[in-house]
């Protein structure tokens, strides 16, 4: 994306969160406030007319897990799909995570002349084949690249037709459970579970759908929710966020979890740190993913001392010259590394030396209440009743 590019989506994003002020943005809200009313019909429209079956959802004979959310970014989602993919793998599904590749570059476009020459349609581009990994993260998009760079034995595909990368992993590789990374509105393939997670520190961002807000659905849409999953939880009561949850679904089970940091991983040699050298360390943070306060507060728990902290967009992919200048900011206060998010590293680019090593927080999700509800629920994935197919089991 153009650096023009940003800085206009990051006015838009100041926008909707407040940070803009003055007589244009408070107009600017108001327009988009009013497109946000448009936006919300449309949404239950096109609920209405799948629940009628006017839209037709596909099955395509496995099962199919949704995980997603009903705002836009920064919940957490990408670790919680590893953690389903390694456990319903270690129970003996073949699983494929199917992914649209937000923001990820095709290595070639066709043109619609191409298709009607050729009369074929486009294959999923395939990030990983459960033995190795195909693609960059550039042409996978970050979350695909990393999700096909930490699991083994799991199929990685990226396309924005979830339908047609189903049928390829199910007729390639005999996939027997479908994972749609981000999938809670991709209602053309049928869901037999809908994962969904809900950020603690905000819970449905600023109450407002887009484009005034960061809701991709009203609230009371949770009750399509098979599971909800309450993510970033500190330790503090939860009962609040519960309870206004139970107002919409009164029969999803809850399980609330963290991101549990792990250890530090150089980004380019891979040597780790234990997370104790953080403490009382001066350091420098950077990072372009939708939620950086919780990353950088992050840090600072663990005992870090953030000197400077560099932040863009969500999924920014970072030139050269950009790291090289926080690089040189950073030897200037003589810091002693850099530290960013593991979906961060994947879209750095490879340098031959830097005189301040760079490392990314690895993380992995840690179930802090709902245990019972956690195993359950990949136990009815993983061991359905032996009476009943999946399709009338998970109906």
């Amino acid at each position: 994306m153009s650096h023009w590019a940003e800085n206009l989506e990051q006015f838009a994003i100041d926008v909707i969160l407040g940070r803009r002020r003055g007589f244009r943005a408070t107009i600017l809200r108001g327009i988009l406030y009013a497109l946000s009313f448009v936006y919300e019909r449309v949404v239950q429209l096109r609920l209405y007319l799948y629940r009628k079956r006017v839209f037709r959802e596909r099955t395509l004979g496995c099962l199919v897990i949704s995980i997603g959310n009903l705002t836009v970014g920064g919940t957490g989602k990408t670790p919680i799909v590893e953690k389903f993919a390694r456990a319903l793998q270690a129970g003996g599904r073949r699983v494929a995570i199917l992914s649209r590749g937000y923001k990820s570059v095709p290595r070639r476009k066709r043109t619609w002349l191409d298709r009607v020459r050729q009369k074929e349609i486009d294959p999923p581009r395939v990030v990983s084949d459960g033995k190795s990994l195909l693609l960059d993260s550039l042409t996978a998009g970050d979350e695909p690249y990393m999700l096909a760079h930490n699991l083994k034995d799991v199929i990685v595909l990226v396309d924005k037709d979830r339908v047609k990368s189903g049928l390829f992993a199910i007729d390639t590789w005999k996939a027997d459970t479908l994972l749609l990374d981000d999938g809670l509105q991709y209602l053309h393939l049928k869901h037999r579970l809908d994962i969904v997670l809900v950020d603690r520190q905000a819970p449905f961002g600023n109450e407002f759908l887009l484009p005034r807000g960061t809701l991709r659905e009203p609230p009371h849409n949770l009750r399509r929710a098979s599971y909800v999953f309450i993510t970033k939880c500190t330790g503090e009561s939860n009962d609040a966020l519960i309870e206004r949850i139970r107002r919409y679904n009164r029969t999803a089970e809850i399980i609330e979890c963290a991101h549990k940091p792990l250890y530090l991983q150089d980004i380019f040699t891979g040597d780790q740190l234990p997370l104790e050298r953080l403490r009382d360390t001066y350091i420098g943070s950077i990072c372009g993913i939708a939620a950086p306060d919780s990353f950088e507060d992050g840090l600072r728990k663990l005992g870090a001392r953030i000197e400077l902290a560099k932040r863009y967009i969500d999924h920014h992919r970072y030139t050269e010259t950009e790291l090289m200048s926080f690089i040189n900011r950073c030897v200037r206060r003589d810091l002693q590394m850099i530290v960013t998010t593991e979906k961060d590293a994947v879209r750095m680019p490879r340098l031959a030396k830097t005189d301040v090593p760079i490392y990314f927080l690895r993380v992995e999700i840690e179930i802090l209440s709902g245990h019972e509800s956690w195993e359950h629920c990949v136990a009815r994935i993983c061991q359905p009743q032996p009476m009943l197919s999946p399709e009338r089991f998970f109906a």
